[in-house]
């Protein structure tokens, strides 16, 4: 894949549909204004990775007329596609349809991600009736991803407008069945039982989205990614947004750090800088403007070098995250801490403050 000749390559074929996966919309709405950028014939792009805070910008720069962005897994039975033209949406699943697909959301403690269950022992919807097109949204623990079940110990499932872990439930149709895995062990962790009934099986897709009152998905955060400073859940896919369209669209991966004498995780912040011309002071700024004050990173790290990506054009940020913000594993890169008006590096001296509780997060 190569951003600046993305377009070139559809004008050169005469497409009228693209494809894409992952962060190619933003490498393309990174790159250099061409001429190719109107010229082209594409009508439609279908894909899924198309963050809501950049999809207008794309489908405007390079005049696209309609985005199909999809959910799915190749393994998974929660799948689903927006073929409305709704910005931000990665699926719908029309309120006549509901009966038909077992896909849904249901209720999980937000410390654990256990499933809330009720009286009965069954996962609790997150609301509405349970559909026959059994996917839905249910509530889960946000530490532990577990699903929070209720009195009658089934799944709860979302109310609108609250996250939710993607569940479908495993029918004996080619829709709805779930093979698994290789591992009988990976498959089991993937099955959450008792969900709208006693005895019956749902997919885990370890996805947590968000539904309107119009029945539009709209994707979250992975489950793991997903951590709690001061009580709040911070969703690490919506601060990466954030971050990236104020740094010029710069590569950004975002985690929780475990810091000693607090509980939860503090975020932390990690922009790839090769051209060494990152703004520090309007990154500051545009944090406090648009991030809430237990979403904004405390800790950031420049990267002077590519990050690499996953086979679906995904940042790989299990390794950076595991570094945090040592000292002694980020190499050649430069760590900061955020002190509220202003990014400041990190010395030994003050990480020693932080981690000895001397200066209070």
């Amino acid at each position: 894949f190569s951003a600046s000749k993305y377009w070139t390559d559809c004008l050169k074929y005469e497409c009228t549909v693209a494809q894409y996966i992952g962060e190619m919309c933003r490498y393309c709405l990174a790159s250099p204004p061409s001429y190719a950028d109107n010229a082209h014939q594409v009508r439609m792009v279908i894909g899924n990775g198309l963050r809501p805070q950049i999809w207008e910008d794309f489908t405007r720069r390079f005049n696209i007329q309609k985005v199909a962005e999809f959910y799915g897994a190749t393994e998974g039975n929660a799948n689903m596609i927006n073929a409305t033209n709704k910005v931000g949406a990665v699926g719908f699943i029309p309120f006549i349809g509901e009966p038909f697909y077992p896909v849904t959301l249901i209720r999980v403690e937000p410390d654990t991600n256990e499933p809330i269950r009720g009286a009965n022992h069954l996962c609790i919807k997150c609301e509405v009736g349970e559909p026959f097109y059994p996917v839905t949204l249910i509530r889960v623990e946000p530490d532990t991803n577990e699903p929070i079940r209720g009195a009658n110990h089934l799944c709860i499932k979302c109310e609108v407008g609250e996250p939710g872990l993607l569940v479908g439930k495993i029918i004996k149709t080619t829709e709805n069945s779930f093979s698994g895995y290789v591992e009988k062990s990976a498959s089991e962790k993937k099955i959450i039982r008792n969900v709208f009934h006693k005895g019956d099986q749902a997919f885990n897709s370890g996805d947590v989205l968000i539904r309107d009152e119009h029945n539009f998905f709209y994707f979250k955060d992975r489950t793991g990614d997903t951590f709690r400073w001061k009580g709040e859940n911070v969703s690490t896919s919506e601060v990466e947004a954030a971050i990236s369209n104020i740094v010029k669209l710069k590569d950004c991966i975002v985690y929780g750090v475990e810091v000693p004498n607090t509980e939860g995780k503090a975020g932390m912040a990690s922009i790839v800088d090769e051209a060494g011309d990152l703004d520090f002071d309007k990154l500051c700024a545009g944090i406090n403007k648009q991030l809430p004050a237990y979403a904004r990173p405390l800790f950031l790290r420049v990267i002077k070098t590519p990050v690499s990506l996953t086979g679906t054009f995904k940042m790989k940020k299990n390794d950076i995250q595991n570094e945090g913000y040592d000292l002694t594993k980020v190499g050649n890169d430069s760590l900061y801490f955020n002190e509220g008006s202003k990014f400041v590096p990190l010395s030994q001296e003050l990480h020693e403050k932080i981690t000895n509780g001397i200066i209070r997060l």
